[in-house]
This record gives structure tokens, sequence and C-alpha cells, in this order.
């Protein structure tokens, strides 16, 4: 009974995350169609990855390989939690274990039937729709920890196998997983909030003992990497805007040498509306004054900025790696002023 029960759970879950327009697949995995696969398609504005990094947003699937798992309960995810929907379920321990294969191969099958309605869609580049067919990129992100899947080597090799890159989104809470993968991933983001042991458990809420001290063991191991390293910092207005995080950020930056660092604002969406406010939420002046004094504390120059996605990129390269045509100019590429950005329509 307790088995159907956990069941019962599950499926309520992934009900809900149909009907935010989740495509599922197999036990623990889903593809939804990202804000700038609508934004290329319909008005040929592409994503802050299409700048920095060559990356076709029309050709970009965004996969999460742990709808309902993770060891952190961040304040600012979107992901849905026990106490947001009144269930429970271990958040820790993802009990499936799906083939990497029937996942990738079922990742590209649901997003060419998400893009394929863009089509006979007035406006469409038949080009570009072509070319949406054959996605070229993959983000391994969207909700969930990625690490918790133990088969997570195996799965990024199969994209590989396909030609199709893969940039792994991850919270750094498994170092074992990731000094143990079968192949790396094309570039691997540590995403970041806290830079202190109290400031990680204040807002990213570990849900097992460590997490702070397997954060920093990520970190410490990340010059090993043969692919680029991204911190990704979520900025979140009132929390860790203050002088205090960011020479604890400059600190960390010290520590992993990531060879890129993206300061973003944090997006008032999801569930996490219900544990921050919309003032949490940064406007682009405000990130970017964050990113200079991240800047100067850790020595790594403003080498590129998106205002539409609110993001600046600091980085020691003299000229980024590209995996795609998207941008042609890259970090030089011009964006309308009054272009819309992220999340503008949201309620």
């Amino acid at each position: 009974m307790a088995e159907l029960k956990t069941e019962e759970i599950y499926q309520a879950l992934n009900e809900r995350l149909e009907k935010q327009g989740y495509h599922l697949i197999g036990n623990h995995s889903s593809v939804k169609k990202c804000y700038w696969n609508h934004a290329a398609m319909a008005e040929h504005r592409f994503c802050y990855k299409s700048k920095f990094y060559g990356i076709e947003s029309h050709r970009c699937i965004q996969l999460s390989v742990s709808n309902h798992w993770c060891w952190n309960a961040c304040m600012h995810c979107w992901r849905l939690r026990p106490q947001d929907v009144g269930l429970e379920w271990n958040e820790t321990n993802m009990p499936y274990n799906d083939d990497p294969k029937f996942i990738v191969e079922n990742a590209i099958k649901e997003y060419r039937r998400i893009m394929s309605g863009y089509k006979g869609r007035k406006g469409t580049d038949l080009k570009m729709y072509q070319e949406a067919m054959n996605p070229k990129h993959v983000a391994i992100s969207l909700t969930g920890e990625a690490t918790l899947y133990p088969r997570l080597g195996e799965l990024i090799k199969e994209f590989h196998n396909r030609g199709v890159s893969t940039f792994l989104v991850t919270r750094g809470i498994r170092p074992d997983i990731l000094a143990n993968l079968d192949e790396e991933p094309s570039q691997l983001y540590i995403s970041l909030e806290a830079w202190d042991k109290e400031s990680y458990d204040l807002f990213n809420k570990p849900l097992v003992p460590r997490g702070w001290e397997l954060t920093l063991e990520t970190l410490e191991m990340l010059p090993s990497f043969s692919s680029t390293t991204v911190y990704r910092i979520t900025v979140v207005k009132g929390f860790n805007d203050n002088d205090e995080a960011i020479k604890g950020f400059a600190k960390l930056i010290r520590l992993g040498l990531p060879n890129y660092v993206e300061v973003k604002a944090y997006m008032y969406v999801g569930a996490s509306k219900g544990r921050l406010t919309r003032e949490n939420m940064p406007n682009y002046d405000e990130v970017k004054e964050v990113a200079k004094k991240i800047s100067n504390e850790s020595s790594y120059p403003i080498v590129s900025e998106s205002a539409p996605s609110r993001v600046v990129l600091l980085s020691k390269m003299e000229k980024p790696i590209r995996y795609g045509n998207g941008m042609p100019m890259g970090w030089n590429s011009i964006e309308e002023e009054e272009s819309p950005g992220e999340y503008d329509d949201e309620p």
C-alpha cells in the first residue's frame, strides 16, 4: 500500500508538471520549451548563451533528468517542493534509473514535437524550422539536481555521439558524481547564491549533511576539468548584493578558477513566488553594479552582457569558446535596447 501511495504522489506531481508545459520522459525526466526557443523562432531574438557561447536558441533542448529530486531546497528555485503542494516524498533519493539512450532519444523526439508547431506559423523562417528539427545543444538543468541521476556520464556521452553539445547545470553538491563522469559535459555550470556556510544553510537549505563542504569540494576540483567551467551567481536583491557577499564570491572564484562567471538576476517565477518577493528580483542596472564589484574583487574583467536576460559575463579569456553559430558577432553582438526580457510577461 505504501508503494502505491508513493506512485500516486509522483503521478500527482507529474500531472502538475504537464499542466506547466513539461513533456515527461520515462520515470524521472522531462523537456520543456524555453522562453528563448519561442523568441528565436517567432521574433528572431536569441538567448544570452547565443551571444556568450554561440548556442543556437532554436536548436537547444531544455532537459531535466531529476524532475522531483534535489539535495537542496533553495529559496529562489521554481521546483515544486512538498510544502508547496501538500504532499510528502523523499526529495533526496531518486527511486528510478532510466536508460540514458532512452532519455536522449525521447528528449530529441519531444523537442521536435514542441517545435513542430512553428512550421505553419506566420513569419517562421523555414531554414530555422528545419534546423530546429535537428537540435544541436542540450541544457541539462530545468528542475531538480541533475547529478542525482547515476548514469549522467553515459547520458552526456550519448548526446555527444549524436553531435549535441551539453551544458550541465548543478548546485555542485555531488563532487563524487562529477569526479567520476564517463564523459565530461561541453560546459559545466555551478550555480551559486551563497558565499559561505552560514548564507548557504540559510538560503539553499541543504537536505543532506555537509552540503556546503561538498560544494567546496566541487569548486576545488574545477581546475582539473578539461571542459569549460562557469559560475552562475544568481543575484537576489537584499540577500547577496552586499559587500560581504561580493568578497565571498571573489574568494570562491579564486578557489575554482572558472573560465567564466555569469552574474545573473533572480527571476520571480514558479514556486519561488511563495518564498521570495518581486522586490528580491533586481533590475539590470542593479545586476551590473554587483557584477562590477565582483569583477574588481576577483580581477575577472567584464567581457559581455545581455540586458534582456539581466546577465553580465566575466572572464579572463580573450575570446569565447563557441559551440554553435548563434549571434556571429559573439560577445560584441548588439541587442535591441527596448527588447523584451525573460519573464517580462509574467503576471
